[in-house]
């Protein structure tokens, strides 16, 4: 059995950069069989399937993304991935700052109201253009091509995607979301890096944990233990960009050590913290 960046599989790798400009980070990767379990980023993600079938569920919907194809995802949307056939898949992807992307973006409009969210109109699409305009952007921020080649690449990218987005304003609280449901999400993020209990969110919300876990799953997607963990996840991610070391950020977020931390960042990623820690933090 071979290693190829911190993971112990016979055919899957993975290879990660960062751009140090942009904090972009590219993602070219390969799996077979099971890819990765349900999660969610911060980041929009940005790719192209590469070679094989691709197979992820994603807003209620299971689609399937073959070579030339392009895959958009917002952040916080839950996805998984699989590859139904033999041989694999390998895509391209690139996680871009909602912060850098959406002011960049709005460079494009004329005017867009500040309470207004980037939004993509598709999960999947066949713009070949599209296409194109991300593989030649991921190369130059892969290969680390000079400055003015990588910003003239990621110029045409957005370009291009400017027919794929459109502006939605920022929802207020949905009234028909259950409140419960809403008032334990509160508190998860409130109570990120604490040892928190399904008795500590019936205490909150006054209902008990079986009429809670069935609202909180019916608005986001997840039971409460696993919005915690996706949540304690994202988070590492972070940390570990800006430079806190695997063990620290697993005392910090809760996980009972790094091990721990490193089987559930595994599942979602696969990668090791240490493997991300360490292709996050590149040298300027």
């Amino acid at each position: 059995m071979r290693q190829q960046n911190g993971i112990d599989l016979q055919q899957d790798w993975i290879d990660l950069q960062q751009d140090t400009d942009t904090g972009i980070e590219t993602i070219q990767a390969h799996f077979e069989g099971h890819a990765y379990d349900p999660h969610w980023h911060d980041s929009y993600l940005v790719g192209v399937t590469r070679q094989g079938v691709q197979q992820f569920h994603c807003r209620r919907s299971r689609h399937q993304s073959t070579p030339g194809k392009v895959f958009l995802l917002e952040p916080g949307e839950i996805h998984d991935g699989e590859a139904p056939a033999r041989g694999g898949f390998t895509y391209s992807t690139l996680y871009l700052d909602p912060a850098w992307l959406d002011g960049a973006m709005r460079a494009q409009f004329d005017e867009t109201p500040s309470h207004y969210l980037l939004t993509f109109g598709n999960t999947l699409t066949s713009d070949v253009v599209l296409s194109r305009a991300i593989a030649h952007a991921f190369a130059a921020l892969h290969d680390r091509d000079p400055l003015i080649v990588r910003q003239a690449a990621l110029d045409a990218l957005l370009a291009r995607l400017t027919a794929h987005v459109y502006w939605r304003q920022r929802p207020a609280a949905d009234p028909r979301q259950p409140v419960v449901a809403r008032q334990a999400r509160d508190y998860l993020h409130a109570h990120l890096g604490d040892e928190v209990s399904l008795d500590d969110l019936t205490r909150v919300t006054g209902v008990d944990r079986f009429r809670l876990t069935r609202a909180f799953k019916a608005a986001y997607g997840l039971a409460p233990h696993a919005y915690l963990i996706q949540l304690r996840l994202a988070r590492a991610r972070v940390l570990l960009a800006q430079g806190v070391p695997p063990a620290r950020t697993a005392a910090d977020l809760g996980f009972a050590d790094q091990s721990h931390l490193g089987r559930w960042f595994r599942r979602a990623y696969r990668l090791t913290p240490a493997r991300y820690f360490h292709c996050t933090n590149l040298p300027d």
